[in-house]
C-alpha cells in the first residue's frame, strides 16, 4: 500500500479508533489521542505519530522505513505500539527504558518529527485549546514531563485481549480454529518459537540474534549500538506477537513483507543469511517444518488479532 493511498484514507482510519480506544478516558488518556494523531509536534507540522502507528495496521507502518518530516526515511521498521504497558524497554535497541522516554524520542529525531524540545513545548503554550486541556490534566503549562505523560498515557489504553486466542484458552465460544490450535503446538514445541515469544503479550523482553547481521549487507548492530558490549552485537528485542499479522513487513529492517516469510526464515536461516555472525545456537538447525506445520503456525499467528481490528 502506497503512502498517497495512505493519505487518502487516513480520516477513516482515524474514525476507526474512535471505535479501538475503550470510552471514559482519562483527561490525561484523551489529551494523548488528541496530540497523537496532531502533527502540531512536528518541524513543519506534517507528521505526526499516528503518520507511521496507523491504527488499522496495529499501530504500525505498511512500510519498511517510515518517512518523516520532508520525507526522509527512518533507519529501522516501525513497530506495533499495542500491548505496551508491561514492556522493560522500548525500540528493537532497547535505548529507551519507559514509555515516558520512548514517546519523546521520534519527536526530536532529525529523520522522524525534527522538532525541538523549544518549538514544541512554545506551541502548546501558544495554543489555547491545549494549554486548557494541559492545565485541566496536570495543573500546570505543557512542558515535556506533562507532554512525555500524556502521550504514554494514551499508548498504555492500547492493550488488547479479545482474541481467538485468549477466548480458547478461557474455554469460551469464538476460541481459535482446529488449525490454529495445531500451530499453537508447533508454536510451543517444533517451532520453537516459545523460547523467545512468552508472557501474554509472546515476548520476554529479551534481546536476541536471530541471524540478521553479517556486517556486510546486513549491518545493523542492534543492541550493541546502546550497550557497546560485545555481546550484544546483532541483538534486537524480541517484539510482542499480539496483532502481528497486522504489522507487515517484518523484522528491524523490513525484509520480510509476510508471516509466510518470516516462518520460511525461522524454519531454515542459513538459506536467507548464511553469513550470520553470533546467530543465536536456539537458530542452528532447521526446523523442518511441513507445508502444513508452517500452515498452521501461520493461522495461530493470526488468531492473536484483536477483535477490534477485524471489524
Amino acid at each position: 500500500m502506497n503512502r498517497p493511498y495512505l493519505l487518502i484514507v487516513f480520516a477513516a482510519l482515524a474514525a476507526f479508533l474512535f471505535s479501538f480506544v475503550p470510552s471514559g478516558l482519562s483527561p490525561a488518556e484523551r489529551l494523548g489521542e488528541r496530540l497523537f494523531f496532531d502533527p502540531v509536534l512536528s518541524l513543519d507540522s506534517t507528521v505526526s505519530c499516528a503518520s507511521c502507528h496507523i491504527p488499522a495496521f496495529g499501530f504500525a507502518d505498511t512500510l519498511p522505513f517510515s518517512h518523516g518530516v520532508d520525507g526522509r526515511t527512518g533507519k529501522r521498521n516501525t513497530q506495533g505500539i499495542t500491548n505496551m504497558s508491561a514492556r522493560a524497554a522500548f525500540f528493537f535497541d532497547g535505548r529507551a527504558g519507559t514509555l515516558e522516554q520512548q514517546v519523546l524520542m521520534p519527536i526530536f529525531d532529525t529523520l522522524e518529527m525534527r522538532a525541538t524540545p523549544e518549538l514544541v513545548t512554545s506551541r502548546l503554550i501558544r495554543h489555547p485549546e491545549y494549554r486548557s486541556a494541559f492545565l485541566q490534566a496536570y495543573g500546570k503549562n505543557p512542558d515535556l514531563e506533562s507532554l512525555a505523560a500524556s502521550l504514554a498515557a494514551f499508548v498504555r489504553t492500547l492493550e488488547t485481549s479479545d482474541t481467538p486466542f485468549d477466548r480458547w484458552m478461557q474455554d469460551r465460544p469464538g476460541g481459535m480454529s482446529a488449525a490454529a490450535v495445531r500451530g499453537r503446538e508447533v508454536f510451543m514445541v517444533k517451532g520453537k518459537c516459545f523460547d523467545c515469544h512468552f508472557s501474554p503479550d509472546f515476548t520476554g523482553d529479551e534481546f536476541r540474534n536471530i541471524g540478521l547481521f553479517n556486517g556486510k549487507d546486513l549491518q545493523d548492530m542492534g543492541r550493541f549500538g546502546v550497550s557497546r558490549d560485545s555481546s550484544d552485537l546483532g541483538k534486537f528485542k524480541v517484539p510482542g506477537l499480539r496483532n502481528v499479522a497486522l504489522t507487515a513487513p517484518y523484522m528491524h529492517n523490513g525484509m520480510f513483507k509476510t508471516l509466510e516469510e518470516v516462518i520460511d526464515y525461522y524454519d531454515n536461516p542459513d538459506a536467507f543469511v548464511p553469513d550470520a555472525i553470533g546467530r543465536d545456537p536456539l537458530l542452528a538447525k532447521p526446523l523442518n517444518l511441513t507445508v502444513q506445520e508452517k500452515s498452521d503456525l501461520k493461522a495461530f499467528m493470526e488468531a492473536l488479532t484483536d477483535d477490534r481490528f477485524v471489524q
